[in-house]
């Protein structure tokens, strides 16, 4: 009796097993329904900007509507978590960014390995943080912030859009080399943080150029020096911290990922697509508006330069001292 009841259970669990199991993925007739882009940060912020920028011109290209959803929170993990548990048929895409790379060895304990449980689908553009201050802060220059931070040891806080993206690792590195003392205040997204930087309870932030741009053009803000080692193209006018600060250097990239075992089919018509939208002079302009560069790549390279600054970033974070539990 316990040899057939034993038997019927696993019988059933096998049954389970065949019913919930997803079907094989295929690419005919990719995509025949809405594609869910997972974003790792609140809305208005610049992923969250860029995002919809392409999700409109994927839309557009595809005739499929790809949805943004902002998943913020721990430094974009919990959308990295998210798209990695979706089944692999490329309806579920995530938005990379330098965070993966760093939080690879920032975080202590991930419930996933980004490289080998994503696979690269196409890169979309570089980018650069730039330093804003608060316009109450008394400082117009790199030089003249770090003697006002030093002359306030402790007394200066700096926001970022969640632990383990460039934002916050930008500011740790300009800690480290300029002897800083400076305390982080993470917030789920920079959007959010931009009233308390304009209100100067919290005094600055190296953001992502897209909304620190917008800011300080608006003039709600002070721009100081972008974290490329030299000038940025789109914002000449503008210093590099490295001019200040020799060595200093920190450049992202935005790209798509999928959940691993995804059909090569798939990805080779979504890094199509991208590749196509990143041609139309209107969306190059969009993008150079907020800063970017478009940097259109084959899925390889893209997996390249995700795999070689996941090695960089971990330099950095040994570099800086920091982790996140």
């Amino acid at each position: 009796m316990l040899r057939i009841l034993r038997n019927t259970v696993f019988g059933l669990l096998f049954l389970s097993t065949l019913l919930n199991a997803s079907p094989p993925a295929s690419a005919a007739g990719y995509p025949d329904r809405p594609v869910h882009w997972m974003i790792g940060f609140a809305a208005g912020g610049p992923v969250d900007i860029v995002a919809r920028i392409m999700a409109q011109a994927l839309s557009d290209r595809l005739g499929q509507q790809f949805i943004v959803e902002n998943r913020a929170g721990s430094g974009g993990n919990i959308a990295a978590a998210a798209a990695i548990n979706a089944a692999p048929d490329g309806y579920t895409l995530l938005f990379v960014a330098p965070n993966n790379a760093i939080s690879t060895s920032l975080y202590k304990k991930l419930p996933y390995d980004f490289l080998r449980d994503t696979v690269p689908v196409a890169s979309i553009m570089q980018l650069t943080n730039m330093l804003v201050v608060s316009n109450a802060m008394p400082v117009k220059t790199v030089q003249e912030f770090i003697d006002y931070c030093k002359a306030n040891p402790g007394k200066i806080s700096f926001a970022s859009s969640g632990n383990g993206t460039s934002v916050h690792m930008s500011a740790e590195l300009f800690k480290v080399m300029t002897k800083c003392d400076m305390v982080h205040v993470p917030y789920r997204g920079s959007a959010i943080a931009f009233p308390d930087i304009i209100s100067n309870k919290v005094q600055l932030i190296f953001d992502n150029l897209p909304s620190a741009l917008e800011q300080s053009r608006g003039g709600t803000v002070r721009a100081l020096g972008v974290t490329s080692p030299q000038r940025w193209p789109t914002v000449p006018d503008v210093p590099a911290i490295a001019e200040t600060v020799p060595g200093f250097e920190s450049v992202g990239f935005y790209g798509i990922s999928a959940p691993k075992g995804t059909p090569p089919e798939v990805i080779e018509i979504l890094n199509k697509a991208v590749g196509e939208v990143l041609k139309d002079p209107k969306v190059i302009a969009r993008l150079t508006e907020n800063g970017g560069i478009p940097k259109p790549m084959t899925s390889a390279e893209f997996g390249k330069l995700v795999a070689d600054e996941t090695e960089k970033w971990k330099k950095v974070v040994e570099f800086a001292g920091v982790s996140v539990d």
